[in-house]
């Protein structure tokens, strides 16, 4: 990125330094996370913290910093300026990828002007508007989500009332539901939606705990909040404004209505993102009611341990990383939207997991369609959604209008190869699947698009494309015609004078003699410096000025043709205009008919997407059979991860897994560390999501219920920032995990107990996996190495145990220590982290230590162990019988050798050490 140069820096001279600085200290204290901009014209400036902020974000250094100086101030100001490419990158990023919000102010009365009007605002939940800013040259990928949420405590229970508001899809939702103390419901939530921004009624004397609790909660999982008024959440005038804002109006009649929390927090939603102060937004909104148990439950840190998403901070590392870069290989915008939103949105219902599963099998069957549709028609659909969105807003243009024009041309072929692959399929059941999925639906489109294409082809001029000129078509309209017909005989009248004042003056045209239109003289003539003498003196000919390049002069007849084209293309633009803004408003009423076709093409992009990342994968995908919950065993054969099996230099390790109930519910993963367990745990997971989106999956066969959540606690991350310690976000993930989990859920546990004592971390772990094990019956993954756990399989008959394999080869004092990534059943007996220490490059000496210090505590664990396994009778008993054999061994010592007494000693109480276990054992030690 380039800064913008010196002379827009000075864009404050020191008249008016005074009246910015008293200016910007009269501005408003601005909400933390908040960042100004003041929009120049041709650029943005920032000042003070903000100006800090976007030199170390924008270009990395602070040399880019320029110092406002004034009597008004303390000290000087620091400010910068961006021109608008820089500026629109740095928002995009800010209100995206560092949920940051903005304001942008503007001046009152030009570049000088002391005085500024906010006139946007924007933040994560909420680029309505900015978004033609921000995405002036870009799709938009992920969704701006707003979310309001209220709580009511009603006969002892947590009720919560949320409202959500998706302004790209002009939707409104409503959820409304009780939960518990620790707002696991709320989570996932926020999860399936894909929240970028929450309301909360502010809770300035800090004695609402639960508002407390689900602050913090909500920050966890890395949304935005923001504070409003607790009196803003009411309903006094929902009902009007939902009657003017929703399409089918009557809200009072509606069921959603009777949802009193919600609606509170739907009124305080519509005025934070200002809907109401739109006419655009009037009868275009609908209202959901979302229902939680429609789709899988996943909590934030099993979108951190399955890898869904990229995190925030990964820029520029591979794709592959996480399951949405693997599986994104769709070719328009809107797939890339819905396969985010299936990714976080895994469906319960077995016939519609059924027939996605179905038709990504048809499509890879039909490698030949699918790769048609893929390259030839879908690579070169724009993105209706956004189409619809700058119609709807009012600042489509002729170009919009062409775009999508182009993609109503593809709508019949698309049609056309569909149907013709249809014929070959020989289920009915398939058939029919395809037959109402896309072939009914494009039908009913294309019929409705053809008067948009008719529309078009009669009224732009689609000859002057191809010189990316967007123009309505002369024929089109009388006067139009007649300008146009006037403007041409203009030009052929300035071509004659261009003809004949070249013969006149004996110039060549073009090469000495030019007609130009100049930008203050219009049309006029211009001669090289050499021939300027041929028009010197000459009456005829009127000289307006001499630059470097030459000349430059006209004629009487040139100024008057000149004059006159000018007056016609006035005339000609103006109706221009007028017919293209009739144009765009009669395509602007065919939005409905482009978002159903945007919903259409969104769904048929992401199953070919799947089928096509099946096809191209280097290890086999599966399509897996999906049962009922409840109904089956998770059975996986030759299982991976999708993520770590396409890295380079990996040669990935398949293994087994068998979650039966009644046989093997509960798993335990013991081994060395770097071995695999985490690797094999997560894969579990992700296999059982992709599963249930209607993906195939990397395994060579697969059997999954249908699990209503994924719960994880994977990984050890501070939150200090929010006095939140490594154990205690442990502890709170495992407490969700507890109070959340039902017989049909998975949990994936790792490592849990490590940010405590030993004693303290293993107490909990099997505290913690007796309670899943017995009381809660999930399917349970949990690797560890508290190798104690593993006798939990000795009190319960569905617990199993499993070890990752190593390689152990011993050589004199030393261990080298092989990794084979297999899981097999059994218990592994050593964690061998010194052994990875060393892989690792530790020093020799610290390497040494650790050995010694290790062994001296296996020495001390060892002997409790032993002294453990004797009761009070065998310890009691035995005591005896050790100090009169030592009080005997002594006395025999003095007279003669000490080996032979210890031996005839032993000899003589042998019979009675034997009877006693505690004193065999201590007589053994000597």
């Amino acid at each position: 990125m380039m800064y913008s140069e010196d002379k827009k820096d000075k864009d404050i001279d020191s008249s008016a330094n005074d009246g910015f600085a008293v200016f910007y200290k009269s501005m408003p204290n601005k909400l933390e996370g908040t960042i100004r901009l003041f929009d120049r014209g041709e650029f943005y400036s920032a000042y003070g913290d903000d100006a800090n902020y976007v030199a170390n974000t924008v270009f990395k250094t602070q040399k880019v910093l320029k110092q406002l100086s004034s009597k008004k101030l303390k000290q000087p100001l620091p400010f910068l300026s961006l021109n608008r490419i820089s500026a629109q990158t740095f928002l995009r990023e800010a209100l995206t990828t560092r949920q940051l919000k903005i304001e942008i102010w503007e001046s009152e009365g030009g570049k000088k002007a002391q005085s500024y009007t906010l006139i946007k605002t924007a933040s994560p939940g909420n680029l309505q508007p900015v978004e033609d800013l921000l995405f002036a040259s870009s799709d938009i990928l992920t969704a701006p989500i707003s979310m309001a949420i209220k709580l009511s405590v009603k006969e002892g229970l947590l009720h919560v009332g949320s409202a959500y508001c998706d302004a790209s899809c002009r939707e409104l939702g409503l959820s409304e539901f009780v939960d518990n103390d620790l707002f696991s419901n709320v989570e996932s939530l926020i999860i399936q939606l894909g929240v970028k921004e929450c309301l909360l009624p502010s809770n300035d004397k800090g004695n609402d705990h639960d508002l407390t609790k689900l602050k913090t909660l909500v920050e966890r999982c890395g949304i935005v909040v923001t504070e409003v008024k607790p009196s803003d959440f009411n309903m006094k005038d929902i009902e009007q404004d939902l009657d003017r804002l929703l399409k089918s109006g009557a809200v009072k009649q509606s069921s959603e209505f009777d949802m009193k929390i919600a609606m509170s927090s739907a009124s305080v939603l519509i005025n934070y993102l200002g809907l109401m102060g739109d006419a655009a937004n009037f009868s275009q909104f609908t209202l959901k009611n979302h229902d939680l148990s429609h789709y899988m439950k996943l909590d934030a840190s099993a979108l951190r341990a399955l890898s869904l998403f990229p995190s925030p901070g990964d820029v520029g590392g591979s794709k592959n990383m996480s399951l949405f870069g693997l599986l994104n290989h769709c070719k328009t915008a809107q797939g890339q939207r819905l396969l985010a939103q299936w990714l976080k949105q895994p469906l319960m219902t077995l016939h519609d997991i059924h027939s996605r599963q179905n038709l990504v099998e048809w499509f890879t069957i039909e490698t030949e369609l699918r790769g048609i549709m893929r390259e030839q028609i879908m690579n070169k659909m724009p993105d209706l959604h956004r189409l619809s969105k700058r119609f709807q807003r009012g600042v489509a243009n002729l170009e919009d209008v062409v775009r999508t024009y182009q993609a109503c041309l593809n709508i019949p072929k698309l049609l056309q190869d569909i149907k013709a692959a249809e014929e070959g399929v020989e289920d009915d059941a398939i058939r029919l699947l395809i037959e109402e999925t896309y072939v009914k639906p494009l039908q009913d489109l294309a019929g409705s698009l053809n008067m948009l294409i008719e529309m078009v082809e009669s009224t732009i001029d689609l000859d002057e494309l191809a010189n990316h000129n967007y123009i309505i078509k002369p024929d089109f309209d009388d006067d139009l015609k007649a300008y146009r017909i006037k403007l041409e005989s203009i030009r052929d009248g300035l071509d004659e004078e261009h003809q004949a004042v070249g013969s006149d003056l004996g110039l060549e045209l073009g090469k000495k003699l030019h007609m130009e239109r100049h930008q203050t003289y219009g049309y006029c003539f211009r001669v090289t410096k050499a021939e300027a003498k041929s028009v010197a003196n000459n009456k005829a000919y009127h000289e307006l000025s001499t630059l470097k390049n030459g000349t430059y002069f006209r004629t009487s007849t040139l100024r008057d043709l000149g004059d006159e084209y000018k007056e016609v293309q006035t005339a000609y633009d103006k109706k221009q205009s007028s017919l293209v803004k009739e144009v765009v408003g009669i395509a602007a009423t065919y939005c409905p008919v482009l978002e159903s076709l945007d919903n259409v093409l969104a769904h048929l992009d992401v199953l070919m997407n799947f089928a096509f990342v099946a096809d191209n994968s280097a290890s086999p995908l599966v399509k897996p059979e999906v049962r009922e919950k409840g109904t089956s065993d998770m059975l996986l054969t030759e299982a991976r991860h999708p993520c770590l099996e396409v890295q380079d230099g990996v040669d990935f390790i398949a293994n087994d897994v068998m979650l039966k109930r009644d046989e093997s519910e509960f798993l335990i993963v013991t081994g060395p560390n770097m071995g695999g367990k985490s690797t094999y745990i997560r894969q579990i997971g992700i296999i059982a999501l992709m599963a249930q989106i209607g993906c195939y999956v990397p395994c060579t066969k697969a059997t999954v219920p249908i699990f209503d959540c994924i719960l994880a606690r994977v990984g050890a991350g501070d939150s200090q920032i929010k006095g939140i310690s490594t154990f205690m976000a442990e502890m709170l993930e495992t407490a969700t995990i507890l109070k959340s989990a039902t017989k049909n859920s998975l949990i994936i546990v790792d490592e849990l107990g490590r940010g405590t004592s030993t004693y303290d971390g293993f107490g909990l772990a099997w505290a913690i996996s007796e309670y899943i094990a017995v009381e809660l019956r999930s399917f349970c993954v949990f690797a560890s190495h508290f190798h104690e756990l593993t006798s939990l399989s000795n009190q319960q008959g569905h617990v199993k145990n499993l070890h990752v394999v190593a390689h152990v080869q011993h050589d004199q004092d030393e261990e080298d220590v092989s990794l084979l990534y297999k899981v097999e059943p059994g218990v592994s007996d050593k964690s061998f982290g010194i052994n990875v220490a060393q892989m690792a490059g530790f020093p020799d000496s610290v390497i040494k230590l650790a050995k010694r210090k290790a062994d001296e505590l296996e020495d001390i664990e060892g002997s409790e162990e032993k002294r453990q396994k004797f009761s009070d009778e065998d310890i009691n008993s035995g005591v005896g019988v050790v100090k009169e054999f030592m009080h005997t061994f002594a006395t025999s010592a003095q007279h003669s050798d000490e080996y032979d007494a210890l031996m005839t000693t032993y000899n003589n109480y042998k019979d009675r050490i034997e009877s006693s276990r505690w004193a065999q054992y201590v007589i053994d030690s000597l």
